[in-house]
């Protein structure tokens, strides 16, 4: 089994608790490094979430606070969605962990430059530390092996009528990466509103392992969806598609991010019939194998603790 090292940027965010417990447990993943950003709460909420996490499973990944705020755009949060911790339904214990002296940039940059190998970028949230990355370390991409990201949307929006909200919340980082030549794996809410996790897969979760009560108590808080009807896991789309790619449908498409538009800005312009003759700058994922996906996040939580 091949191992694919990772760096995590991430604004926890209850459906980013998954998908870090995801990316942690998996035995296909090496996380080296967790990055945060403002998003769905101020980045120093999404800061002490990520080590929260870190102290509840007893791990030592390091964790770097990124940016406090998009490129040139006031934060809008999401903690209508996440509670005002960004974490709201869970009792965690105190703890001594502090994030790292690096800022997130710094962190990645080095992180990168000290690997053998090239490592995955794993975005689920805004994508502010990555394009402040390839401005300020435009050398790094040969270090960068792929950008697989939860964000953005060939339809409709979540967070305007046609904008996702981590490409809402920053389009001109955004447009930054999309621009940049990396390559691209782009799972928006076209299969992220798919993901999800049923009524009795929630009611069985406190009965798996403490992970499973810790989450459980999470999702009792969390608004998109519903315990009753199934909650949506767009996060975990990510570190999905990196662990079972197979589960999803994908198109090389031309994508491109509205930054100007009064009513439009945030929106992904994903070209899925090449009427802009643009060579595709991303794999777009349009389909999601759902009972696949679901037993895999069964499989993968059950080996947390």
């Amino acid at each position: 089994m091949s191992i694919t090292p990772i760096i995590l940027d991430t604004d926890p965010g209850i459906d980013d608790a998954v998908a870090i417990a995801a990316a942690l447990f998996a035995p296909q993943l090496d996380l080296k490094l967790i990055t945060t950003v403002a998003g769905n709460v101020s980045v120093e909420k999404t800061t002490r979430n990520a080590l929260q996490l870190m102290h509840f499973w007893g791990k030592d990944v390091p964790v770097a606070q990124g940016a406090a705020a998009p490129l040139v755009r006031k934060l809008r949060d999401a903690a209508y969605v996440h509670g005002e911790s960004g974490m709201e339904g869970y009792a965690f214990v105190e703890h001594q962990r502090r994030p790292l002296e690096l800022t997130a940039c710094e962190a990645t940059y080095q992180r990168l430059n000290a690997s053998a190998e090239s490592i995955t970028l794993v975005t689920i949230g805004p994508l502010t530390n990555i394009a402040l990355l390839l401005t300020q370390h435009p050398a790094c991409k040969s270090k960068i092996k792929r950008l697989v990201m939860m964000g953005g949307s060939a339809g409709r929006g979540n967070f305007t009528p046609n904008a996702e909200f981590n490409i809402a919340i920053d389009p001109e980082a955004a447009a930054r990466v999309f621009e940049s030549g990396l390559e691209i794996v782009m799972c928006g809410l076209d299969v992220t509103n798919q993901a999800m996790l049923s009524p009795e897969f929630l009611a069985q979760l406190p009965h798996v392992n403490q992970t499973g009560k810790m989450l459980h108590a999470l999702f009792s808080h969390y608004r998109s969806g519903s315990m009753a009807t199934g909650l949506r896991m767009h996060d975990l789309c990510a570190i999905a598609w990196l662990v079972k790619p197979e589960l999803f449908k994908m198109q090389p498409c031309f994508v491109a991010v509205e930054t100007h538009g009064e009513y439009t800005s945030g929106t992904t312009v994903v070209d899925l019939e090449n009427r802009y003759q643009r060579p595709a700058n991303a794999q777009v994922a349009l389909g999601l194998d759902v009972p696949g996906f679901q037993a895999w996040v069964a499989e993968v939580l059950a080996l947390a603790p």
